[in-house]
């Protein structure tokens, strides 16, 4: 049941179940990685078992395998495997069994600290993240690898100017948890709630659900970063649709705020950052548009005018 709602969320987000194709270009860190991936990246793997004294292939766990196309499209693309995993991964097979308990790190691990990082704030995302209803709810459990794969992750908000691709690909991280019950069952003994269900009370659920992220109403906003990470509890999302429909849309603050920064100057008004993709019912109007309206509607007016006089003159003739 659960899978084929999964499925539906999916299609109507229209992100992709297959994997993406392998990108151009040929890393530094291919040939370390190949090692690696040359199990990790396919369904079955073989070796040789000096018990039986043969070759045996066997079925490489769904969970351990690595997209090796998705990888070299991430953020992590020039990484060996080393870079993060033990180099005794890469040194002996079978793998010894402790190495599962090692400690994963996180981001502020690389990002933490770092002047060529600072614009992005990671400290303050970390801040908000800890804050957050799942930090506060699970601990340390629940870490920044929870939403975002590091085999697979790309930056989306700063580097798609499609912006209908990238509320499909954030929405996408929360459905990672929220529709699908095998991860959600290992940070919580409930029953996963059917997403459709929940957010029935909203007018036309399903065009939010493409026209939005998830974040713009269940996220606090931060004005220092790009993206917000303080998830709020269900109680403290926004309910009231003044408050993206309106002249001080929140969008403006979270959804098009890159697109805002970025087109301010350029085209001299937030309109045209909001319109790029999507129309907001009740929020600011296209400036061009409203001076075509009125040009329209001034003409008619004329043209009104012009004949109520012909006729006025027609008549007296």
């Amino acid at each position: 049941m659960w899978k084929s709602f999964t499925v539906l969320l999916l299609v109507i987000l229209n992100v992709g179940l297959t994997a993406q194709d392998t990108a151009p270009g040929s890393p530094e860190s291919r040939d370390s990685n190949h090692k690696c991936l040359k199990c990790h990246g396919e369904k079955y793997f073989s070796y040789y078992n000096e018990s039986v004294g043969s070759d045996v292939k066997e079925r490489m766990n769904p969970y351990y395998i690595i997209d090796s196309g998705a990888f070299y499209k991430s953020n992590h693309r020039s990484f060996s495997c080393t870079d993060c995993h033990s180099s005794e991964y890469a040194s002996s097979f079978p793998h010894p069994n402790e190495l599962r308990f090692e400690p994963q790190l996180i981001c502020l691990d690389c990002h933490g600290g770092d002047d060529n990082f600072a614009q992005y704030h990671f400290e303050t995302i970390n801040e908000e993240f800890l804050a957050s209803v799942h930090s506060e709810k699970h601990s340390e459990q629940f870490t920044c690898w929870m939403c975002h794969n590091p085999h697979s992750y790309h930056i989306s908000a700063r580097n798609n100017e499609n912006l209908a691709e990238t509320i499909r690909y954030d929405n996408a991280i929360c459905l990672g948890c929220h529709s699908d019950e095998s991860r959600f069952g290992l940070l919580s003994d409930r029953d996963i709630f059917n997403m459709l269900d929940r957010h029935e009370w909203l007018p036309n659920h399903l065009a939010h659900f493409k026209s939005v992220r998830c974040v713009e109403c269940h996220a606090e906003v931060n004005e220092n970063i790009l993206v917000a990470h303080k998830i709020l509890s269900k109680e403290k999302a926004v309910k009231k649709c003044v408050e993206c429909h309106s002249k001080n849309s929140l969008l403006l603050a979270s959804l098009y705020k890159f697109q805002t920064k970025e087109k301010r100057g350029k085209q001299g008004f937030l309109n045209a950052a909001i319109l790029t993709e999507t129309y907001v019912i009740g929020a600011n109007r296209n400036y061009l548009l409203n001076i075509t309206s009125l040009g329209i509607f001034g003409l008619v007016i004329i043209g009104i005018l012009i004949h109520a006089v012909m006729r006025k003159l027609h008549s007296k003739n």
